[in-house]
């Protein structure tokens, strides 16, 4: 699939309703067979190591694989043992439903509670601000426009965060779409990458 298209049977025209792309695309991503699965999670890691060096130094925050997201811990284990200074692996921590998310460093040994939400959790620690953010999508565009879940967590985090972190979508080919019909509150991607490859938004 080359950049800009659209999934096929679902054209952009044709769906009214952000909520609708949403569904439609988690559930072609919850109908990948396993073995593709992985075999994608695996190459979007290693485009991330090849492709951003920089972060095996920095404070980066990711999200635990949910619906059949890209799991990235492997990539975050990869660059935790590196050793260098000033990397951090951090998950983000829903404070409340209006506000900013926190993020609290997270390893293999961290206690880890589900929220609200189901999602695990790193249970303590002081909130650190991340330098980049591994953030997932459910639909994505070319002008570097994501569609996540509708809570609008991520947009009000990244609206407040000052310097804001290089933010990195993490996706699966399947959910490149012509456009997600952005809104005004939408916080733009800086880079998008998918099993495919490296993308920069066309803005």
């Amino acid at each position: 699939m080359t950049p800009g298209s659209t999934p096929d049977g679902f054209p952009g025209g044709r769906l009214a309703a952000r909520g609708e792309l949403r569904k439609a695309l988690v559930e072609r991503r919850l109908a990948m067979p396993m073995e593709q699965w992985q075999r994608h999670c695996e190459a979007i890691c290693a485009h991330l190591h090849a492709g951003f060096r920089q972060l095996a130094a920095m404070p980066v925050a990711f999200c635990w694989p949910l619906r059949r997201e890209p799991d990235l811990r492997p990539a975050i284990d990869r660059w935790r043992a590196e050793g260098h200074p000033g990397f951090a692996a951090l998950l983000p921590v829903v404070i409340d439903e209006d506000s900013a998310l926190g993020f609290r460093a997270w390893s293999s040994t961290t206690a880890m509670f589900a929220d609200r939400y189901g999602i695990p959790t790193p249970a303590d620690g002081d909130f650190l601000r991340p330098q980049a953010l591994l953030l997932p999508v459910n639909a994505f565009d070319a002008a570097g426009y994501r569609l996540g879940y509708g809570g609008g967590y991520f947009d009000r985090t990244l609206a407040g965060l000052a310097p804001r972190p290089l933010v990195i979508g993490v996706g699966f080919e399947l959910a490149r779409v012509d456009s997600i019909r952005p809104e005004a509150h939408d916080q733009p991607l800086d880079v998008m990458v998918t099993e495919a490859g490296i993308f920069r938004p066309v803005r």
